[in-house]
Formats: C-alpha cells, sequence, structure tokens
C-alpha cells in the first residue's frame, strides 16, 4: 500500500457484524507478493442479491457473467481478484471467470450461478487462473484472514487506504445491520456506480426490493462521484441481504414505508463509501463538492455539476488554490444545457461570487482565497430556472495524478 492519501480517515471504521456472511480473504500472488488480492464472502442460502453494472462497451467478462446472473436475484458467494482486471482478455478471460465461479461453488457448496464474480487490475494481461483456483478453497475453508478490513484491502490496486462504512437502523422494530467496503482512486467516472462497491445486510428483504432500492441510491452516490472522468470497464456495484432478521410481514416493495428508516441508512453507507472513492483520488489534496440549484430539470442541474466536476480547468484551479471562478462560468456554458446567464450565481465556499451575469459588486477575493487553501472545497452554482438540483463530488487534479498513472504499470 502506498502512503495515505492526505484526505484518508484516521482510520478504518468499526463495521457491524452482518449475521449469515462470512469474509475470507488472502493472496495468491497476482500483483505483489504477500499482499492480500482476492476474497471470498459466503452468504446463506436464502441470500438475496442486487447489482449495478458499469455501462462501458469493453467491460470486462466477469461483469457479463454478472449481467447474466442478476436476473435470479439470488447469490451463496462472492469472489473479487485484484491486481488483474481480466477485461479485455477474449474467450480465456470468459473461460476464467466461469472457471473461477465453478471454484467457489465447490468450495461453498452452491450453484455456478449464485456465484458473484469481480475483477479490478491492469486491463488487457491475462488473469493467472491457476493461482486463483490454488488458493480458493484453502481461503473458502477460513484459512484466509477474516473481517471487514482484510476484505476491504484485497480488492485494492492503486488505493492508498482500505475503505468501508457501516450502520444500523430498524425494520419492524428489529435492529439491521448494513455493513459495506468499496475500492476506486482512479478510472473514476459515475457511469453505474464505483469501481467496485459490495455492500451486506441482515435484513429479510427479497432481490426485488434490494434491486428497487439500489438504483435510485447508486444514481445519487455512487454515479454522483468523478475524479477523472474515466468510466472502467470492471465497474460493479452489489447489494446483498441475508436474510437472517425476520420482519412481521414480508416487505415486497421498495417503497414500503417500513424501508424508510433502511433507505435512509443505506444512502449514509453508499453516500460514505462514494466520497471516500473521491478522498483517495489519485493525487488528490482537496475534496470537491459541486452544487448545482434552481435548474429547470434535474438532468439539467446533473449536467452542469458533472461539467464542472470533470474540468480540467476547474481542477487545476482547485489544486493552485486559485480563486478563478471564470473557469466555473466555462464549465457551465460548456454543459449543453439551457442556461440564461442573466439569471447565473455562482458561490465558492458560501460566498457570492457572480450573479446576474457579472461580478457580484464589492466582490472581495481574500475569504474566497482562504477557503480555497482549505481541504474541503464547496461549489455552488444557481441556474434561475426551477427547483431542481444535484450534487457530485469530485477532487482537484495534481501533478501526483500524473506520476501514479504513468507508473502503474512499472
Amino acid at each position: 500500500m502506498s502512503d495515505r492519501a492526505p484526505l484518508a480517515p484516521p482510520r478504518f471504521p468499526d463495521l457491524p457484524d452482518i449475521s449469515g456472511l462470512v469474509l475470507a480473504s488472502g493472496h495468491c500472488g497476482i500483483r505483489t507478493p504477500g499482499r492480500r488480492d482476492l476474497l471470498i464472502a459466503s452468504l446463506p442460502n436464502a441470500a438475496s442479491a442486487a447489482v449495478r453494472l458499469t455501462r462501458s462497451r469493453t467491460a470486462s467478462p466477469a461483469v457479463l457473467w454478472c449481467k447474466r446472473i442478476r436476473r435470479r436475484r439470488q447469490a451463496r458467494a462472492l469472489v473479487v481478484n485484484s491486481g488483474n482486471a481480466n477485461a479485455f482478455t477474449g474467450q480465456p478471460g470468459r473461460a476464467a471467470v466461469r472457471a473461477t465461479a465453478e471454484a467457489v461453488a465447490d468450495a461453498v457448496g452452491c450453484r455456478v450461478h449464485e456465484v458473484y464474480v469481480a475483477s479490478t487490475g491492469v486491463i488487457g494481461e491475462p488473469l493467472p487462473l491457476p493461482q486463483i483456483l490454488d488458493a480458493i478453497p484453502a481461503i473458502a475453508s477460513g484459512a484466509g484472514d477474516a473481517g471487514w478490513e482484510a476484505a476491504a484491502e484485497a480488492i485494492m490496486t492503486t488505493d492508498t487506504f482500505p475503505k468501508g462504512a457501516g450502520a444500523e437502523t430498524r425494520i419492524d422494530g428489529r435492529t439491521v445491520r448494513i455493513g459495506g467496503i468499496a475500492k476506486g482512486s482512479g478510472m473514476i467516472a459515475p457511469d453505474m456506480g464505483t469501481m467496485l462497491a459490495f455492500v451486506f445486510t441482515d435484513a429479510d428483504l427479497p432481490g426485488s426490493v434490494l434491486d428497487g432500492l439500489l438504483g435510485p441510491l447508486t444514481d445519487r452516490t455512487f454515479n454522483s462521484i468523478t475524479v477523472d472522468s474515466d468510466t472502467s470497464t470492471s465497474d460493479t456495484c452489489a447489494l446483498f441481504a441475508t436474510r437472517r432478521m425476520p420482519v412481521e410481514t414480508p416487505v415486497e416493495s421498495a417503497d414500503d414505508p417500513r424501508l424508510d428508516a433502511f433507505r435512509g441508512a443505506l444512502e449514509v453507507v453508499m453516500a460514505d463509501l462514494a466520497r471516500q472513492i473521491v478522498r483517495d483520488g489519485e493525487g488528490a489534496t482537496k475534496l470537491v463538492t459541486v452544487t448545482v440549484r434552481d435548474a429547470a430539470r434535474p438532468a439539467h442541474a446533473r449536467a452542469v455539476a458533472l461539467s464542472i466536476a470533470n474540468s480540467p480547468l476547474v481542477k487545476t484551479a482547485v489544486a493552485g488554490e486559485d480563486a478563478n471562478w471564470g473557469r466555473i462560468v466555462m464549465a457551465v456554458g460548456k454543459a449543453g444545457v439551457p442556461v440564461n446567464a442573466e439569471r447565473v450565481g455562482i458561490s465558492i465556499g458560501g460566498i457570492p461570487v457572480a450573479h446576474g451575469g457579472s461580478v457580484v459588486a464589492g466582490y472581495d477575493e481574500a475569504p474566497v482565497a482562504r477557503h480555497m487553501q482549505g481541504p474541503e472545497i464547496s461549489l455552488e452554482v444557481s441556474l434561475g430556472a426551477g427547483t431542481e438540483q444535484a450534487t457530485v463530488w469530485t477532487c482537484d487534479l495534481t501533478h501526483g495524478y500524473i506520476a501514479i498513472n504513468a507508473d502503474y504499470r512499472s
């Protein structure tokens, strides 16, 4: 693991135990000797699942596998390797996914289509399948490292710290628990979810309900982050329920009001993981929150927010602590949505800098410059066209991003 990012949390959080979930991780030497690079999560017979996958047209064989099995909305296991994305690897890559799923199915005692598979790492290199197959039985039997933090470390690539988040809430008066891990720091763009994110709960919820919850929450969390505007071939966000905490009567819809508190807690966990990915953005020194308000349509607000968050000029200005709000004006104008400049307002750190098509009267840059020197930056734009809004999280663009990616395979 490289030096921790300056925006990293002080330590890995304490996550709740999820009844029925067994996490085991270990190393099979895919890339770095001695480093964990394989995770197996075992689930009970009744476990349900939902997944969101990358929209990349060059999606990896593991993504295509998950796309085929997700209709069943059942899962008994998840297997993830890091260090090799097994993407753009042709028929051998597809065969490797099936062989991996079969090995895990044999190890945990389930059917092959109940095993979700994910890979992350270098694209275009053959997966070292024999090493993975050799390691699976021992790790699945409990010989590997247990626990949330070890699991989070096993799925890392260029990440500088393991990412986890958890919560407790109630359904029908019974306590239910949520825990999740994620990885990602580069090749991050909101075009599905995050790079890899796996969230587990012991709530008694069927796969159809999980699917109804996961879609909207993914859009508001993992689909609302961007580090570099690049969409991975391997993006996978999955939600699993062990169903060990029974409800009084079955929950059949994601809109069931009994799920209000659960939905809120799940969003907190997913948003926490999403922001941790941005905090670990390659070379990042600042977390940037971009909020666009008063748009005519939700899609307009989102498009403008992403235009700002993905602008290299905006991101380098943030890196240089330059209060150059003209770059925000530029990004608003190129977003491709109707904008009336006479109605646009811009604030930085809550301080108005422009309104009505020009700089605000008596503008003093000093407090804005002080805000730009902090580790967390707030950029707000009002379009003055309606009531819709969107928030996107990003980071600055520094020399560190270039260095990390130029040296990625060396």
